[in-house]
């Protein structure tokens, strides 16, 4: 019998996510000597007793796996290319409600303990977004649904699933997720004017202006920008032409950057609820919106 190559041990457990138990490899007609082989030459790493993860697997993952876990919250939430609030950049470990913490060299992981469906290395995404609502809180996880939703990684099942594992009382988080919203930041926009009890309308088409990402009341446009550092001279120039021309039609502009809406949430409200003080977001509706607008 011709005997494994390290590099077919190395594909198989590549195959299972990464990270594979003795049990698992075996099962798939490689010997416990194969096993062995493959480690001496380094295509594969002993993790802890009886698992193993491949040599070029995520540095997170082999991390979790030898702090005695799988993959949770943020850090499937991250590779999964969920929008994430930049709150830590710690590997967040899911570890079973029995199950032992093994702190590692250099060790900043974040433990997460209790039942949770596991393959591959990781919790589902229902349960990483479960845990991301208990561990980061309701912005951080409404946001990360809106970007499970936008990449339709959520089924209608699985949101079934997913307010199974929340508390009722948060359940209102999900009730007002969609799929609509283009970036975290909007999400966080959304979430955050709903609990002042301000009623957005969303990706409102405007004649010469285009869409813009929210209207509030009559005539108070809202505009984030998606990420950090992207504007140039010229994105900053067909911004004002925007609110150039929206200003005209009768619409008042506030636009309104990563760093503002991540770091500096209270300077955000304040200026929108002095518009709203003010009655500047009211004068009946202006010109050119499409009608029926979603509001959100």
């Amino acid at each position: 019998m011709a005997r494994t190559s390290s590099a077919a041990v190395h594909a198989v457990c590549t195959r299972l996510g990464g990270l594979a138990s003795a049990r698992e490899i075996v099962a798939h007609g490689i010997a416990r000597a194969a096993i062995a082989r493959a480690v001496r030459s380094g295509v594969i790493e002993r993790a802890r007793r009886g698992v193993y993860v491949a040599s070029d697997a995520p540095e997170e993952l082999r991390s979790a796996v030898a702090h005695g876990g799988v993959l949770g919250c943020v850090s499937v939430a991250r590779e999964a290319g969920l929008w994430v609030l930049p709150i830590d950049d710690h590997v967040h470990v899911a570890l079973p409600p029995h199950g032992h913490a093994f702190p590692h060299v250099r060790c900043t992981c974040v433990s997460h303990w209790g039942v949770a469906d596991v393959a591959a290395g990781r919790v589902g995404l229902v349960d990483a977004l479960a845990q991301l609502l208990s561990c980061i809180g309701e912005d951080a996880f409404f946001a990360a649904l809106e970007s499970a939703l936008r990449l339709r990684r959520l089924s209608p099942v699985d949101l079934v699933r997913l307010r199974s594992r929340i508390a009722e009382s948060r359940s209102w988080l999900i009730d007002l997720a969609c799929a609509e919203s283009e970036s975290g930041l909007e999400s966080l926009m959304k979430v955050r004017m709903h609990r002042l009890g301000v009623t957005l309308a969303a990706q409102v088409d405007i004649v010469g202006v285009g869409r813009v990402d929210f209207v509030v009341g009559d005539r108070l446009i809202l505009e984030v920008d998606g990420r950090p550092g992207h504007e140039g001279a010229d994105s900053r120039h067909k911004d004002r032409v925007r609110d150039a021309v929206a200003a005209a039609h009768g619409f008042d502009t506030l636009r309104f950057d990563y760093a503002l809406v991540v770091h500096d949430w209270a300077t955000v409200e304040a200026a929108i609820l002095e518009k709203f003080r003010r009655g500047l977001h009211l004068d009946g509706w202006a010109e050119g919106v499409r009608a029926g607008a979603a509001a959100v």
